[in-house]
């Protein structure tokens, strides 16, 4: 049995110590110590982390650091990189750090030069890439590509996706990437009637070329196209990432057009491999080894930095500090960069999907919290939202404010007003606006003192809510891997100090499994015995609709 994370001499000793930080003015700490950013920041892979508006002080993380180690997170950390299975529910090892590894740099597992095969797909996946980008991959009807869908759910979905729109402005202008995951037929419905069937590519996802939503979209993809063109011509408009190789046959994509990965590899960790190959089309592959380049530069900065000066470890621990001790359900992305639009849902399945799990790696019960909710959106837009509640709501939410220091266009004003922001945001979290402050301000309005008392605490901010800034310097392919692969590794810490298997999802299934029987009902004959009577009188309710 692993031993309790709540019984952990650090974890008791930081229980203790909260007793007074609980009580911390962010305000006095800056004010009692004018280098605390310098303290409190750290830079690595290209990215900078000021982790100094925090509840914090070197003893908070002194003895976070000490917790990581008592938790074991050195010695798992390793053993992820040599390639031990780590995933004990799956019995597999965890290697998306690999797949972003330079040539000769992956482990050898069970006698699998794991290195070798990684670059061997690579090598393939840049090739296709740029042989439809150049117009050398033409149709049936002899036309380049103009249009990429890609079918897939989950991590087969949201990391291109996300990356895809992310960097936009790297991207080849001549292709339109599409992204379809939901069963809903509006999703799909909704990509078809934008194109031209002999200039798009279909690119489907899927491990095992069964997952259900995938596949239903997949059909209908195939359908659609043969309505314009034959069986013949599937080769020219469908390829797969898949491993499946009957399965994609059957289909009618041709072999040499399919792209495997390894059971090794997560849905939500795919990204960096054939499933990344839409980023691949998108930024070409320069861009996509650039991708996988600044992720690896993250890779070996938490492999051989010291927990105390190692960024992962360092975000991990904040959200263990808030989470389990301060009680925060939830932890707000704010990525000031329109580009990054995706980046909080992309992270939900990341940190959600990761350690959203109530027991630990040998079954027994967690004992504490894990996982906070994760939500968020663009800066500025949020501030016009949701940001009320953040800053006087009744609950503190921790927020990651995310910004580029240039941007990507040439419009004046635009990128400094929106620095200007996400900075004010961040002090205004911290500072908040006493009832003082408010009144003097209100008084130079020439406001009556009567007016005042009534305005004064509904114009009181509590300030002394946490954050943490990470910036780059550009939105660039590198940039990006190397923040995709700092939360990786952050969720990895959690996990480890939770005690719980990050790496697989058995809580995704149980409504899968649940929806095939009652598909079959909504098409047939139901089962009333089988359900309770609210599901019964929906199947009904439905059924009724579906015939009119």
């Amino acid at each position: 049995m692993l031993q309790p994370t709540a019984d952990l001499p650090a974890f008791r000793a930081l229980a203790d110590h909260y007793a007074q930080a609980k009580e911390w003015r962010m305000r006095d700490l800056f004010a009692r110590d004018p280098r605390r950013f310098d303290t409190f920041s750290i830079e690595a892979a290209g990215l900078l982390l000021d982790y100094s508006k925090n509840r914090i002080d070197g003893t908070t993380m002194g003895l976070l650091a000490q917790l990581l180690r008592e938790a074991g997170v050195e010695q798992r950390r390793d053993a992820m990189f040599a390639g031990e299975r780590i995933n004990n529910t799956e019995q597999r090892a965890v290697l998306h750090t690999a797949l972003r590894a330079p040539r000769g740099g992956g482990p050898v597992v069970d006698g699998q030069d794991v290195g070798a095969e990684v670059h061997a797909v690579l090598e393939r996946v840049c090739d296709f890439a740029a042989r439809v980008r150049s117009g050398n991959w033409v149709g049936r009807t002899g036309m380049p590509v103009t249009d990429v869908v890609n079918i897939g759910i989950g991590g087969s979905d949201l990391g291109p996706e996300m990356v895809c729109k992310a960097l936009r402005t790297h991207a080849a202008p001549h292709l339109n990437m599409h992204f379809v995951a939901n069963v809903d037929g509006h999703d799909l419905d909704a990509a078809l009637t934008r194109l031209d069937p002999d200039r798009t590519l279909f690119v489907i996802a899927s491990k095992t070329f069964t997952t259900r939503e995938t596949m239903m979209n997949a059909q209908s993809a195939r359908a659609w196209f043969l309505r314009h063109g034959t069986e013949a011509d599937l080769p020219r408009h469908f390829v797969a990432v898949s491993t499946n190789a009957d399965a994609v046959r059957a289909f009618g994509i041709d072999l040499q057009n399919m792209f495997p990965f390894w059971d090794w590899v997560g849905g939500r960790y795919s990204v960096w491999s054939a499933i990344g190959l839409p980023v691949a089309l998108a930024v070409g592959p320069e861009g996509f080894r650039d991708f996988l380049a600044g992720a690896h530069a993250m890779d070996t900065h938490f492999r051989t930095a010291p927990l105390e000066r190692n960024m992962p470890a360092i975000l991990a621990a904040l959200g263990i500090w808030y989470r389990n001790f301060f009680g925060c359900a939830s932890v707000s992305i704010a990525p000031y960069h329109q580009d990054l639009g995706q980046f909080a849902a992309y992270l939900q399945q990341l940190e959600m999907e990761s350690n959203g799990k109530r027991v630990r790696a040998d079954g027994s019960p967690v004992g504490i919290a894990t996982c906070p909710v994760v939500w968020g959106d663009v800066g500025t837009n949020g501030q016009h939202a949701y940001f009320q509640l953040l800053h006087q709501g009744t609950d503190m939410v921790p927020v990651d404010f995310i910004a580029a220091l240039r941007p990507l266009h040439d419009l004046p004003g635009h990128h400094e007003a929106l620095l200007a922001n996400c900075f004010a945001q961040a002090e205004a979290f911290m500072l908040g606006k006493d009832a003082g402050e408010v009144r003097e301000e209100m008084r130079a309005q020439m406001l009556p003192e009567d007016r005042i008392d009534a305005l004064l605490p509904h114009r009181t901010f509590p300030g002394n809510r946490p954050s943490n800034m990470i910036l780059m310097n550009v939105l660039g392919p590198s940039s990006l891997g190397a923040l995709i692969a700092l939360y990786e590794h952050k969720v990895f810490v959690q996990g480890v100090v939770w005690g719980i298997n990050s790496f697989d999802q058995w809580g995704v299934e149980l409504g899968k499994v649940l929806a095939k029987t009652l598909e079959a009902e909504l098409t047939g004959t139901p089962s009333p015995e089988a359900h309770d009577a609210s599901t019964n009188a929906l199947i009904a309710r439905a059924k009724a609709a579906l015939k009119r």
